[in-house]
Parts: structure tokens; C-alpha cells; sequence
């Protein structure tokens, strides 16, 4: 199994670090968080990585250099001309998936405790075209799924803003956890091109494909996206919760 990891954003709710540094650099304990989840993935028996890059993209490229991958075979996706969003820059690297039953895509800023190997077994990809991994957590946006873990819209607590996909009894709200497990199926009559988010792409999808929620609520989740959020996930880093 192959994996992407989304390194190419502009980090800004990390700021001051990422005035100077790509956000995937930034430290949590003695490791990158670039670093960290190239290890998460080989834990879970995933050594083919692409990484997209855009932010002091030259940076993680000399990072990579110097440990030589931290042992796993990375190709990277260059995105310097123009940040592509999740779902652009998915799209951009799509040709490393050609032939693959299923491939997992995750934010480089998030550390968890999520057994990834049993989401994996969990996502079939004869009859699911993505498996996404949400948890009941605080969030201003929210995707919404049925009672069989279907997805069904999205919604915006803050705005009251809501995109509904397909109609359904119940609207159970979850967060995404920035990991998923996708199937090549996920482009079949996708009409998105150039920057666009993999969201806009799950909704538009979930019309007519099964996109399933895989719930993760009560696991260690941190989207390590601003400064008091690094900060907490150097404290659990230093009682080895992450490994």
C-alpha cells in the first residue's frame, strides 16, 4: 500500500514558526512532525510515500535528503508554481496511485494514536470509495453521516451553513480526523480541477458513491495547527504516547 501526505500548506495559524519554516518541520519532541508520520505509516506497514510540497518546499526536500527518507522510498510533488489545496494536490499525484486497490492520505500536522491497520482493514474497497476517520470532538465544521456511517453533507457551526449530499432520516455530526483511505473510484465523474478541497470532492462524491466514516471517538487526536496545540502534543510526545 502507497500513502500521500499533504505538506504543501502555508501553516499560518502556526505563525511565528512558519514565517520561517514549512508547518511539517516544526518539532514535537525530537522528531518533525514530517518525520512522525512517516514513521506512523511504516508502523502500520506503509514505506511508499509521495509528499506534496509548496511552503519553504526546499526545505522538507533537504530534510528528506539528509535521512534519506527516514527509511521509506519518498517521491515528492511539487507544487511550488501554486498551492493546490487537499484535493488539487491529490489530484496532481494521482498518477502514483495508478493500479492501487486503496491508498491512505493524511494531513502532515496531525498526530494520533488511531490503529491505522484496522481502519484499513475496515475499508473495502469493492463496495467504498473512501473511508474517512472522524471522531466526536469539538469543531466548527463538521461532517454529517447517517446511521449506517454514510456520509451525507457537511455543516458549519459557526455560519449555520449546510451542504447536504443526499437526504436522510438522521444527520449524525462527526470532525474529520484529516485521514483517509481512498479508492482510484474517487475521480469517476469528478468535475474538479485545478485548486479545490478534498471535501468538495467527498460531498459531490457521496451523491452517488459510498463514502464511509470510520469512528475513532475517544482515541488521542491533535491537529497540531497552532501554537498551543504543539504544545500539547509536546507534552504527550514526551510520555512516548506517539511512539
Amino acid at each position: 500500500m502507497k500513502a500521500m501526505i499533504f505538506a504543501a500548506g502555508l501553516g499560518t495559524r502556526l505563525k511565528p514558526f512558519t514565517e520561517n519554516a514549512p508547518k511539517a518541520l516544526a518539532k514535537v519532541g525530537d522528531k518533525t512532525l514530517l518525520e512522525r508520520n512517516i514513521r506512523y505509516l511504516q508502523k502500520h506497514g506503509i514505506y511508499e510515500v509521495i509528499i506534496n510540497v509548496h511552503h519553504f518546499a526546499s526545505m522538507i526536500e533537504d530534510a528528506l535528503a539528509a535521512a534519506d527518507g527516514f527509511g521509506s522510498k519518498v517521491t515528492v510533488s511539487d507544487e511550488r508554481n501554486a498551492v493546490l489545496e487537499t484535493g488539487g494536490g491529490l489530484k496532481k499525484a494521482a498518477w502514483y496511485f495508478e493500479g492501487e486497490a486503496a491508498f491512505v492520505v493524511m494531513n502532515a500536522d496531525v498526530l494520533t494514536d488511531l490503529n491505522l491497520g484496522t481502519m484499513v482493514a475496515a475499508h473495502n474497497p469493492a463496495t467504498t470509495t473512501a473511508t474517512l476517520a472522524i471522531s466526536k470532538r469539538g469543531s466548527s465544521r463538521q461532517l454529517l453521516f447517517d446511521d449506517g456511517m454514510q456520509l451525507c453533507g457537511w455543516r458549519n457551526n459557526a455560519t449555520n451553513e449546510e451542504r447536504i449530499s443526499r437526504l436522510t432520516i438522521t444527520q449524525n455530526p462527526f470532525a474529520f480526523s484529516g485521514i483517509q483511505i481512498l479508492s482510484n473510484a474517487i475521480w469517476d465523474g469528478a468535475p474538479f480541477e485545478g485548486k479545490f478541497s478534498l471535501i468538495d470532492l467527498y460531498l459531490h462524491a457521496a451523491k452517488t458513491k459510498t463514502i464511509k466514516g470510520y469512528d475513532h471517538s475517544g482515541g488521542i487526536f491533535i491537529d497540531v495547527g497552532k501554537p498551543e496545540s504543539l504544545a500539547e502534543a509536546e507534552r504527550l510526545a514526551s510520555i512516548n504516547i506517539f511512539g
